[in-house]
């Protein structure tokens, strides 16, 4: 065998990163070691694993074709460290989810899986759906919770709960205190919605697509909680994830608007890379989140 675990360390380091100094970085190492030993690599098997210009560097075809099953054999190597170690439980996990998700519904799985398995490191990125499903592709997340569709033919998206966006206005608003308005109603006021490339955007934006021209969008934020201080202040309306506006409900700060034509349903769905190795780590939490979906069915109507 003419590599070495080390050497594909610093391999998948460089393919995420596409720069040797910052894997370096990640590596705890020296530039010139990190770019000796990815040399050697390719010099070994004559083959170069990555497209080079200037300082920067692109994975090609034949790094594409190593990353996965590199990756797999580091996930593996950790799982026999971690074994002949004498620890026990999974290993590190890092997920990622959108807004919503990350927020409001993550906590309790997080809490459940820390419970299960103490001492297990377990980090969690939040990001919009485009941003979580980029560092799966890239492999820098081992498993997301999202809330919209991501199309890649590297991605494997699975159907798992039920969700629900709510439109709201401040309390003082002229569509407060009312339990049933129409879409026309809403097409005259000024919105606040989430940015592109966000589940709930994409949600809402299917739903107002027939009254398009007529939509009028005055304000983009990036933070769930933005938008409802945003309505909660101003003549505004928003759309909000139901259990992100719970709170600000209760509490009578907004008011929901229904509106019967508009269908603000939709799903939340577990996301992969469809060569990602199911670690223990990986297993353990997807049993985590199909005990919530079992109980989510089970409270259903």
């Amino acid at each position: 065998m003419r590599f070495s675990l080390r050497h594909l360390e610093i391999f998948v380091a460089v393919a995420r990163a596409g720069s040797i100094s910052v894997a370096a970085t990640e590596l705890a190492m020296s530039q010139s070691a990190a770019s000796t030993a990815l040399i050697e690599l390719e010099r070994r098997y004559g083959r170069s694993l990555f497209d080079r210009s200037g300082k920067r560097l692109k994975i090609n075809e034949t790094g594409r074709s190593l990353l996965v099953p590199a990756l797999e054999l580091l996930s593996r190597a950790q799982e026999i460290d971690g074994l002949l170690a004498g620890r026990t439980g999974p290993g590190p996990l890092h997920l990622g989810a959108t807004q919503t998700i990350g927020s409001y519904v993550a906590p309790r799985l997080i809490n459940a899986y820390t419970r299960q398995h103490e001492g297990c490191a377990l980090t969690l990125d939040i990001g919009n759906t485009a941003e979580i499903a980029s560092g799966i592709i890239d492999f820098s997340l081992d498993l997301a919770l999202v809330e919209g569709v991501h199309a890649h033919p590297d991605l494997v998206v699975t159907d798992w709960l039920d969700d629900e966006l709510v439109l709201i206005c401040a309390a003082s608003h002229r569509l407060a205190g009312r339990k049933a308005w129409g879409v026309d109603d809403v097409l005259t006021e000024g919105w606040v919605v989430r940015e592109k490339g966000s589940g709930t955007r994409q949600t809402l934006d299917t739903a107002m697509r027939p009254y398009w021209s007529r939509w009028r969008i005055e304000l983009e934020l990036e933070q769930i909680e933005a938008i409802l201080e945003m309505v909660a202040v101003s003549s505004l309306i928003g759309c909000v994830p139901r259990v992100a506006a719970q709170q600000f409900l209760a509490q009578g700060r907004v008011a929901e608007i229904g509106i019967a034509e508009l269908d603000l349903r939709r799903r939340f769905y577990i996301m992969m890379h469809k060569g990602k190795y199911l670690t223990a780590g990986i297993r353990a939490f997807l049993a985590i989140c199909e005990v919530a979906r079992q109980a989510a069915d089970g409270a259903g109507p």
